[in-house]
């Protein structure tokens, strides 16, 4: 019975080690770095082609502080864009959205074409004539001791939304964005001229927490004369407000005299927002102001206010920028690249 068994057992562990090598030789000729398809996929980055045609695209910077004109690679000029735009502090999916917002900027206005305000041979400037942006250098002195943890969170925002925009009707957007509304954002026919259809009025409710909602300033009489090329007189009128918008901002107003619209008094007084009332009391005037910026678009702070409430980028987008799609850049990189050649 013994010398029966002993076969049997050793023909068991024959089978069994074939059966554990078998595998083994199969595997081993696809798994090696120099042979097999399965080698090949894992070697490929699934995202190197997208890669390669965005750092084909460069964008001409003029640099004002030294003069010079730098070509930066698009996302590496998202980067220090979204440095220089928004707090490093907000919340990651603001981030992400103004991300997305600031690619989508720099992407229309490449389409477009327009070198407008700035020397030959240059894009955009670094100023906010088009979007502020700082390089490295100047990030380590604005962010101090806090710069390795900054860059890599702002670089992880670019890096999450990377080669995304935001179209309507299969375009890029005219991505506006400001940082404080007065609890709701502006309508684009009422601060500029054209009526956009993805940049109409939204309430943005969490903007009042901003330190930026609320402004006074001090101007003295003969200053705010001359700066609007009007006479008060001596009386404590200043204006008479004829027209609000529908978010409450000024759309026109009569001073000494003369009809201005908002924008025009915002601008000549330089103030935070076209939500202002003013007092004169003796030889100056008191402005007060309600938010920060144009009103149209993308609210900074509402964005973050929203990513506070667990909102993502894609929720705050489409929020503020109505009936839009969140797209691949890709087509119109190679579109800006073509042009080029």
């Amino acid at each position: 019975m013994k010398s029966s068994f002993k076969p049997i057992v050793v023909v068991f562990s024959i089978l069994f080690v074939v059966t554990l090598i078998i595998p083994t030789i199969v595997v081993i000729p696809f798994s090696e770095k120099s042979g097999g398809k399965l080698a090949e996929e894992h070697q490929t980055n699934p995202s190197e082609t997208q890669i390669a045609s965005e750092s084909s695209v460069e964008v001409a910077v003029h640099r004002s502080s030294i003069d010079e004109i730098e070509n930066i690679p698009l996302e590496e000029y998202v980067v220090g864009v979204l440095a220089s735009e928004m707090p490093a502090t907000f919340e990651l999916e603001a981030l992400k959205a103004q991300a997305i917002a600031a690619r989508t900027y720099i992407v229309r206005y490449m389409l477009s074409g327009k070198t407008i305000g700035v020397p030959e041979g240059a894009m955009v400037s670094d100023t906010v004539n088009h979007q502020v942006y700082k390089g490295k250098e100047e990030l380590k002195e604005q962010w101090g001791k806090d710069y390795e943890k900054n860059l890599e969170k702002v670089t992880d925002a670019v890096n999450a939304t990377r080669g995304q925009v935001l179209t309507y009707d299969g375009a890029p957007i005219d991505a506006s964005f400001f940082s404080t509304s007065n609890g709701y954002t502006e309508n684009s026919e009422d601060y500029w001229e054209s009526a956009l259809p993805y940049l109409k009025s939204v309430e943005s409710k969490w903007d009042e927490q901003s330190d930026k909602f609320h402004e006074r300033k001090v101007i003295s009489v003969a200053d705010f004369e001359q700066r609007l090329g009007i006479s008060l007189g001596s009386g404590n009128e200043v204006g008479t407000v004829k027209e609000r918008t529908e978010t409450n901002r000024v759309k026109t107003v009569e001073v000494g005299g003369k009809c201005f619209s908002g924008r025009e008094i915002r601008e000549a007084l330089d103030l935070k927002s076209t939500d202002f009332s003013w007092d004169r009391k003796g030889n100056e005037i008191v402005i007060t102001t309600k938010g920060n910026g144009h009103g149209v678009g993308m609210s900074q702070y509402g964005a973050n206010g929203m990513a506070k409430e667990g909102n993502n980028y894609e929720k705050i987008l489409t929020y503020y920028y109505q009936g839009v799609d969140i797209a691949s850049a890709d087509k119109f990189l190679t579109q800006i690249t073509a042009a080029k050649e």
